[in-house]
């Protein structure tokens, strides 16, 4: 079951952009989140109660934990959302993103000790590369946005903020119990994305279907399904092999996006999909 768990991440990881694709029109993104955090944190707290799940016994393992909730949730996730929501197109967003894997190969020799073969980093440009066309006619449209500038600052705010998570979580706490753990991770994140909204947000949501179910999905298959996943795949592999993955998300989120709104796929987004698929394999192998 295990050797599946990449998978199974990739393809909920990537319903992320459509569930901010839903949601959003309903609500400002902060907002947003700190209700998905809200009901995160009673589902687990519930769950870890109901189990008797172990919480750390070290204040240290609190603080580690609670700081890679902070980067890996408060400050990707909210980078990610307040772009889309500014009106940095999600192909875009995704390229920027995509940088992460780069950027972790180099921090986990660096920091972690982690030897980067000469194959891994080709790999590793493979994928970036094979990512560049999967997005690249959502690109070329979006140069001429006004102001892209300021709407690129969110998302290169949340590149930063997924990398130092991953490498943190790989090098101070790979360890946890995923039910207490998820409720020590995301209290703090509640509370740094309410103060931040509370300054920059009227706060107010319109309660309809779509948003609700945009926000049960992102809390159930996100929050809870992938973010467990991420948990463990950091826990069990190397730090370049996790964040390798993170270059399927954009061809996913296409093909995700072409069967469920009828989006175009263009040949070149299909041979960056091969190429991304190729180079993850070299990443990997």
């Amino acid at each position: 079951m295990a050797h599946f768990y990449p998978l199974l991440f990739v393809l909920l990881w990537s319903t992320g952009f459509i569930g901010a694709k839903y949601g959003l029109p309903y609500a400002e993104p902060l907002s947003f989140l700190s209700s998905r955090y809200v009901l995160v944190i009673g589902l687990m707290g519930l769950l870890a109660l109901a189990t008797r799940a172990p919480w750390p016994r070290a204040p240290r393992q609190w603080l580690h934990i609670g700081i890679t909730g902070l980067l890996v949730h408060g400050v990707y996730l909210g980078g990610v959302f307040t772009a889309i929501h500014q009106g940095l197109p999600a192909g875009l967003t995704a390229l920027v993103v995509g940088l992460q894997p780069l950027l972790t190969a180099l921090g986990a020799g660096w920091l972690l000790g982690e030897r980067v073969l000469a194959r891994q980093w080709a790999g590793l440009v493979l994928g970036f590369g094979g990512v560049g066309l999967v997005v690249s006619h959502k690109v070329a449209a979006a140069t001429a946005t006004p102001q892209l500038s300021a709407m690129l600052a969110p998302a290169l705010l949340a590149l930063l903020g997924i990398t130092a998570g991953t490498l943190y979580q790989k090098r101070f706490c790979p360890s946890f119990d995923l039910r207490t753990g998820s409720v020590i991770q995301f209290i703090p994140t509640l509370l740094a994305t309410l103060l931040v909204a509370s300054h920059t947000e009227h706060m107010h949501i319109q309660w309809s279907s779509p948003f609700i179910f945009a926000l049960l999905w992102l809390v159930l298959a996100l929050s809870l399904g992938a973010i467990s996943l991420l948990n463990l795949l950091i826990r069990n592999g190397s730090a370049v092999n996790v964040a390798s993955l993170f270059y399927l998300t954009p061809p996913t989120t296409a093909l995700i996006a072409w069967v469920a709104f009828g989006e175009t796929l263009t040949g070149m987004a299909l041979v960056g999909m091969g190429l991304t698929v190729f180079g993850v394999w070299l990443a990997r192998k």
